[in-house]
């Protein structure tokens, strides 16, 4: 008699982490249920591509629908899945100047209605994305899980340091197990519209001006997305408990909760960016240099020595590397 497979619930699972987990947990035996709201935020064509490629295995299961939407999580996770993935939100740090409505929305009701649901239901492991961008203006770098986090500079940010204090609650009172991720600039193929590496790609091919932000002196600890996956899939197992605890360790002192930063821990100037999309594309950049945008940040920078502590992995993939997978996936994809 064989044992069950386990079964994972994926919020977000037609966005681009999203796809890249599903498609992971499904190679690794899971039983699969995806939700995802195929909100316009970007190309719709994209999501339901990424979810048609999904359905191809008779392990994966869509839902479609807003997670902020009372009573959706709670059926959800009536059907018990194992572990829960909450990557469902909405992003960008520029929209979220434009639009903070829609953040109140998706990332702050949206992830109490999961708390919710996690409360009634609990998982064995629930994980939620959160971001660098909750580390703010703060300068000492490499940003560690222990340092403050309290000068947030987008209401993008604020929203999703606002779900890493309602998990925490949510883990001490009702002893949840819960791991955040605090993801660094991830990219590769299949990757959102409105990031840099897919506009730069894009123009580049296009013989159209790109947009560098001020005036290039920019850095990013850009991490690939296979790496990310990796991490994430090792940290299912990695459930934070009292006993759990290691050097360096995030493990709050009075609930099983842990925050765990997944970054390359190798930050990458803008223009060495730039340089290997040009490398990879065989064409030259037009840069229209122009100011820092309002709610950016002129670094980020991972330590991630607690993620290779938890799970003995570190991001292996350079960026040269990603970049040419990524523009040789595009060129597939759109046949410019």
């Amino acid at each position: 008699m064989t044992d069950a497979p386990r079964k994972a619930l994926v919020t977000g699972s037609a966005g681009f982490i999203g796809y890249h987990l599903c498609k992971r947990l499904l190679a690794d035996g899971f039983q699969v249920i995806g939700l995802d709201a195929m909100t316009d935020y970007y190309d719709v064509r994209l999501k339901e591509r990424r979810h048609a490629m999904l359905l191809q295995s008779p392990g994966f299961r869509a839902e479609i629908g807003r997670l902020e939407d009372e009573g959706r999580m709670m059926g959800l996770m009536a059907e018990a899945p194992d572990i829960v993935v909450h990557l469902a939100a909405q992003a960008g740090v520029r929209w979220s100047i434009e639009a903070p409505r829609s953040y109140v929305e998706a990332n702050l009701i949206g992830t109490f209605e999961v708390l919710e649901a996690a409360r009634a239901h609990p998982p064995q492991h629930l994980l939620m994305a959160s971001t660098s961008s909750v580390y703010g203006a703060n300068t000492e770098m490499p940003y560690a899980e222990a340092h403050k986090a309290d000068s947030q500079m987008s209401f993008y940010a604020a929203t999703k340091k606002a779900n890493e204090a309602m998990a925490h609650s949510y883990a001490h009172l009702y002893g949840l197990p819960t791991t955040m991720f605090r993801f660094f600039t991830v990219y590769g193929p299949w990757g959102r519209p409105d990031m840099a590496l897919f506009k730069f790609t894009r123009a580049i091919l296009s013989g159209d001006p790109i947009d560098v932000y001020n005036h290039g002196d920019m850095s990013r600890d850009f991490t690939y997305i296979d790496d990310l996956i990796e991490g994430i899939r090792r940290l299912i197992d990695a459930v934070p408990s009292a006993d759990t605890a290691v050097d360096g360790d995030s493990l709050s002192p009075v609930a099983p909760y842990r925050v765990v930063n997944i970054g390359n821990s190798a930050p990458s100037k803008l223009t060495d960016f730039i340089s290997a999309i040009e490398a990879a594309t065989g064409s030259t950049a037009d840069c229209r240099m122009l100011p820092m945008q309002p709610g950016d940040v002129p670094a980020t920078w991972a330590d991630a020595s607690l993620l290779e502590t938890l799970t003995g992995y570190r991001p292996e993939v350079s960026l040269n590397e990603g970049v040419r997978r990524f523009v040789a996936w595009y060129r597939d994809y759109y046949n410019p």
